[in-house]
C-alpha cells in the first residue's frame, strides 16, 4: 500500500475532528499491576472510591482484595486464565486493544464494540525487580532471567505510545501528585500531565531493557565492556551550571544515594568532581586519614592515629592551595578536628559521620557543604565512562593496589622500613594525581605533590618547590612516580630535593640509566610493575 495514500472512513462513519493533546481524560477505568506495592491501597481506595473501576492481575490483585477493595481480575477481561505461573496474563488483545484505542476514532471504536472490549484511562504498572536481584551477591542466572518483564514493558509502552487518551505510572512517588489532580478537576487528568508521565514511562522501560541487556552481554562475554553499551541514568539534580557558569549542568545517576548532606547549598558541577576525587583518596587508607583536594587534585593527605593530626599533616603539605578545597575523611568528625578546621574557608567536608558537640560549629558558615558519607561509593563501581565528540570512552575503574610484598627492589641499597612505608604512603597518592605526577611523602604524610605537567622532570621540580614553600622537610623522605622516568632527571631532582627512597613502574627503555643513577646516589628503587595515569 502506497504509504502516501489518504486514509478513507468506512462507510457511514465520519471522522470527528481531533481534540487539543491537552484535552482532560476522566479517569473511569483503571488496569494496576505492581511488583513494588507501596502506597498501592491508598492510591487504589482513593480511586474506587471516586467511582473507578479497577483491573488488577496476580499479586496486586490479592493486595487490593485483602484491603477490602473491588476489583476485577484481568482473567474476568480477556476471558482466559493466567498460564505458565503467571508468565501469561496480560498478553491479550483484551489489554492492549483497551490501551492503545484512540477514542476519537469512529472506527476504533467500532472495534472495541465489536470484540466486547473497553478502554481504560489509567494504568498503574512497575517491573519485575530485575535490578535488586542481580545486586544480591548470590542470585542465579535462573533467578535473574525469572525478573525479566514482559507483559510489563509491553502494557507501559502501549500506554505511553497513547498518553493522548490513557494515563501511564510507573513511580509510587506519583501517587500524591496524580490524585491531587484527580481530585482538583473532577476525576480528569490533563494533557500536559498524561504526556509528562510517558516521558518517564518511556524513560523507565528503557532503563530496565538497558539493565537486561548490559547483564546479559556481561553474563556471555565475560567482559566489563559489552558489544553495545547500554546506560541509562535518571536525573538526580539539576546544577545551577557546569564548570562555568555560561556552561548548563544537571548530575544523573545515585551519585546523591551515597552521601547526606548535612548543612550548606547545594552541590556545584565542580563540587561533585572534588568530592569524588577526595573519598576516592581516602578509600586508599586504612588508618585515621585526611585529603585535602583542589580542582581534582590531591593537595595534602595526612595520616594519624587522631584525626585532627591527620588534618594538620594534610593541611600543612600545601596550606595556600586548601583554600576554598574539598577536605574528606575516613572517621568521624571529632570536635577537636572541627575546631582545626574551621579558621579555613572549606568548600566541602565529606565524613562517615559528624559528632553531635562538632556540628553546631560546622554550621555556621552557611557556604560550608557537610556531607556525611553513606556506605562505599565506591564498591560496585565497575566502568569509568568519558565523552569524546559524540562517542564514549569506557575503561575500567582503576582499583588496583600493591602492597610492600608485590614490589621489586632494583637498586643495590634496599629500603628501610621507614622508607617502604613512605613510598607506600606516595604510591597511594600519586594514583589519584593527575599525570604527570610526582608525590614526595613521609610514611604518614605528603610534603610535596606535582600535578598535571606535560614533562615528568617539571612535576618533579614542582612538587619540591612547594614543599620547600610550605617550610617542609625533606630529607629522608619518598618519591612516587605514577609512570616510569624516562630519563635519570625526574630522579635526580628528586634526590636534589632530599630524597632517600623512590617508588615507580619501571619500564623504561632508560631503566639501567635511571637505576643507574640511584646507585650513584645512594637511592633506595622499587619497580611495581603497574603504571596509574590519570589524564
Amino acid at each position: 500500500m502506497d504509504s502516501t495514500a489518504p486514509v478513507t472512513q468506512p462507510a457511514g462513519t465520519q471522522q470527528a475532528p481531533p481534540r487539543s493533546p491537552d484535552h482532560p481524560v476522566k479517569v473511569r477505568r483503571a488496569l494496576l499491576s505492581v511488583s513494588d506495592k507501596s502506597g498501592l491501597v491508598d492510591f487504589a481506595g482513593a480511586l474506587a472510591e471516586a467511582g473507578v473501576e479497577l483491573v488488577s492481575t496476580g499479586g496486586t490483585l490479592q493486595a487490593l482484595r485483602t484491603a477490602g477493595l473491588p476489583v476485577i481480575p484481568v482473567s474476568d477481561v480477556t476471558g482466559f486464565p493466567e498460564i505458565l505461573d503467571g508468565r501469561v496474563k496480560t498478553l491479550h488483545p483484551a489489554v492492549h486493544a483497551g490501551l492503545l484505542a484512540v477514542s476519537e476514532n469512529p472506527e476504533h471504536a467500532r472495534q472495541l464494540r465489536t470484540h466486547h472490549f473497553r478502554p481504560f484511562d489509567l494504568l498503574v504498572v512497575n517491573l519485575y525487580p530485575f535490578r535488586e536481584t542481580i545486586a544480591r551477591e548470590n542470585h542465579t542466572l535462573d533467578e535473574a532471567i525469572e525478573q525479566i518483564d514482559i507483559g510489563g514493558p509491553a502494557m507501559v509502552r502501549a500506554a505511553a505510545k497513547n498518553h493522548r487518551f490513557v494515563a501511564v505510572v510507573v513511580k509510587p512517588s506519583d501517587y500524591e501528585g496524580i490524585l491531587a489532580e484527580f481530585r482538583a478537576n473532577d476525576g480528569c487528568l490533563s494533557g500536559t500531565t498524561r504526556f509528562a508521565l510517558a516521558c518517564a514511562a518511556f524513560a523507565h522501560t528503557a532503563e530496565y531493557d538497558a539493565a537486561i541487556a548490559s547483564y546479559l552481554s556481561q553474563k556471555h562475554s565475560g567482559s566489563l565492556l559489552p558489544e553495545v553499551l547500554t546506560v541509562t541514568a535518571g536525573r538526580a539534580q539539576s546544577l545551577r551550571y557546569g564548570e562555568n557558569p555560561h556552561q548548563s549542568a544537571a548530575l544523573y545517576g545515585d551519585f546523591l544515594q551515597h552521601f547526606e548532606q548535612m548543612h550548606g547549598k547545594e552541590l556545584s558541577y565542580n563540587n561533585i568532581l572534588d568530592v569524588q576525587a577526595a573519598v576516592s583518596v581516602c578509600a586508599e587508607f586504612e588508618q585515621p586519614t585526611a585529603v585535602i583536594v583542589k580542582h581534582n587534585n590531591p593537595c595534602g593527605v595526612g595520616s594519624d592515629s587522631s584525626l585532627v593530626e591527620a588534618y594538620r599533616k594534610a593541611l600543612a603539605t600545601d596550606s595556600k592551595s586548601a583554600f576554598g578545597g574539598i577536605v574528606a575523611f575516613n572517621r568521624l568528625i571529632d570536635p577537636d578536628t572541627a575546631v582545626a578546621m574551621d579558621p579555613l574557608f572549606l568548600e566541602v567536608i565529606v565524613a562517615p559521620g559528624f559528632a553531635e558537640e562538632a556540628l553546631p560549629l560546622l554550621r555556621k558558615k552557611r557556604d560550608r557543604r557537610l556531607l556525611r558519607q553513606v556506605g562505599d561509593p565506591l564498591h560496585g563501581w565497575g566502568m569509568e565512562l568519558r565523552s569524546v565528540f559524540g562517542s564514549v570512552l569506557v575503561q575500567e575503574h582503576d582499583a588496583r593496589k600493591i602492597s610492600p610484598d608485590l614490589v621489586k627492589v632494583v637498586t643495590q641499597r634496599k629500603p628501610t622500613n621507614d622508607e617502604l612505608e613512605a613510598m607506600m604512603f606516595a604510591w597511594r597518592v600519586a594514583k589519584h594525581v593527575r599525570s604527570n605526577a610526582i608525590v614526595y611523602a613521609a610514611r604518614d604524610r605528603t610534603l610535596g605533590i606535582g600535578a598535571g605537567q606535560m614533562s615528568r622532570v617539571d612535576s618533579s621540580k614542582l612538587a619540591a618547590w612547594k614543599a620547600q614553600d610550605a617550610g617542609l622537610d625533606m630529607r629522608g623522605c619518598a618519591v612516587a612516580s605514577d609512570a616510569f622516568f624516562p630519563f635519570a632527571d625526574g630522579l635526580l631532582e628528586a634526590v636534589q630535593a632530599g630524597a632517600t627512597a623512590v617508588i615507580q613502574p619501571g619500564g623504561s627503555i632508560r631503566d639501567e640509566e635511571v637505576i643507574r643513577a640511584a646507585d650513584e646516589h645512594q637511592i633506595a628503587m622499587v619497580f611495581t610493575g603497574v603504571r596509574h595515569f590519570r589524564h
